[in-house]
């Protein structure tokens, strides 16, 4: 029998390597800003895989954060403000929606199929998760790539995140 249990144990909220990288690279690129850098020195300042680089910062290109240059002075470079780049917009371009199940999700929704409450008129789960959605997005959408760098300002922290320093 599929119990919720089972349904809940096969969720997982965790991030793609490709978006733990690209942070990585615009947090070098931060700390660059307004000077291209290459894909070889960023990652080696963040020991990161210049094969995966490659793939991660064309998407980014394509999003509108950074740009290339070609030539002995070129590289990448951050083309927003740092101020105005958060994670959750960074994580949300690399990996797609921050929802931990579709039927919850704000921007991809999916019907769900193998859910057991799918052809009910509530599902335990949508209430859950979309807390979980919202606390994700809360932390993620409200720190900034300058954040990361000059250090979180305790005022802009999330509700979520004050509770979870407490700890």
């Amino acid at each position: 029998m599929y119990s919720l249990f089972t349904y809940l144990v096969n969720i997982s909220v965790k991030f793609s390597k490709k978006s733990e990288y690209g942070l990585r690279a615009l947090i070098e690129l931060t700390k660059n800003y307004g000077h291209p850098i290459t894909r070889q020195q960023i990652g080696q300042r963040q020991n990161v895989p210049v094969v995966f680089l490659e793939q991660i910062l064309l998407r980014l290109k394509h999003a509108g954060l950074v740009a290339s240059t070609r030539g002995v002075q070129g590289g990448y470079a951050l083309i927003k403000l740092p101020s105005k780049v958060t994670l959750g917009h960074v994580i949300r371009i690399l990996d797609g929606p921050l929802a931990p199940i579709g039927c919850v999700s704000k921007t991809a929704y999916q019907k769900c199929v193998d859910c057991p409450y799918a052809k009910k008129a509530h599902c335990p789960l949508q209430h859950v998760m979309g807390g979980v959605r919202n606390a994700i997005a809360d932390i993620l959408d409200n720190y900034s790539l300058e954040d990361f760098i000059s250090g979180m300002n305790e005022s802009r922290r999330s509700p979520a995140h004050r509770t979870m320093a407490r700890r």
